[in-house]
């Protein structure tokens, strides 16, 4: 099936040659034509690293200035006080020994972030064959696995985002919503790109931001200038 009319008239308006700036770029997006629905705004990261090699991994995960624009599903796994300290700061679904039966039983998946408090992680482990491909397995790195669950509930709800280089050397984001304020997507680029940047491996050789480019679910991708990109961060 062909491009929509749509999409080939803003493909029309973008030029594939050229490297914009980060904010010449978000303005460019809103102006182009719209789809029926709010698209989230994604950015793709190309790295010059090789995650074949666990120390050119890049990975983490970043509260984003303003957030996402949508309501994450958040479970946490913990007990006692720290079942109610979750419940309080929002959590969606809270529980123990119940929760992993059910995930396991009947492979429910009916959330987007799963926490843990450490004491939890003997049960959890045992779900790393549902929980892990989807991303979804509380990693203590990436701060899902605490003791303070409260701060990580409220984190997720308020717009954490875990960003991870692929297998092609790729970090795809969500940066926020088409309907955002174009200062507020740049915001938000801008404080991914940062930490891109902070994270980068001391075994990547020559060029780390190889590619950039931003680009909303249904429309074409925009080239943005990484060099402009660490410029901005600069200043």
């Amino acid at each position: 099936m062909g491009a929509s009319k749509r999409f080939r008239e803003a493909a029309s308006r973008v030029d594939r040659d050229k490297l914009y700036p980060l904010v010449d770029a978000v303005e460019l997006l809103k102006s182009l034509p719209a789809a029926r629905f709010d698209e989230s705004v994604e950015l793709a990261i190309n790295l010059g690293v090789d995650p074949k090699h666990a120390d050119q991994m890049v990975r983490g995960a970043i509260v984003l200035p303003h957030g996402v624009g949508r309501s994450v599903r958040v479970l946490v796994f913990a007990k006692g006080e720290k079942e109610k300290e979750a419940r309080e700061a929002g959590a969606d679904h809270v529980g123990a020994e119940d929760l992993a039966k059910k995930i396991q039983d009947e492979s429910w998946l009916e959330f987007d972030r799963a926490i843990a408090t450490p004491d939890m992680m003997g049960v959890v482990g045992r779900l790393g064959k549902i929980l892990g491909p989807r991303g979804l397995m509380p990693n203590p790195k990436l701060g899902t696995v605490t003791m303070d669950v409260g701060k990580a509930v409220r984190e997720q709800k308020s717009g954490k985002v875990e960003y991870r280089v692929d297998k092609a050397g790729i970090v795809h984001v969500a940066v926020g919503k088409r309907s955002f304020e174009s200062s507020q997507l740049v915001d938000n680029a801008r404080a991914l790109i940062e930490i891109i940047i902070r994270a980068k491996p001391a075994a990547s050789k020559g060029t780390y931001l190889k590619k950039i480019t931003i680009s909303t679910t249904m429309g074409p991708g925009i080239r943005i200038d990484p060099s402009a990109a660490v410029e901005a961060r600069a200043a």
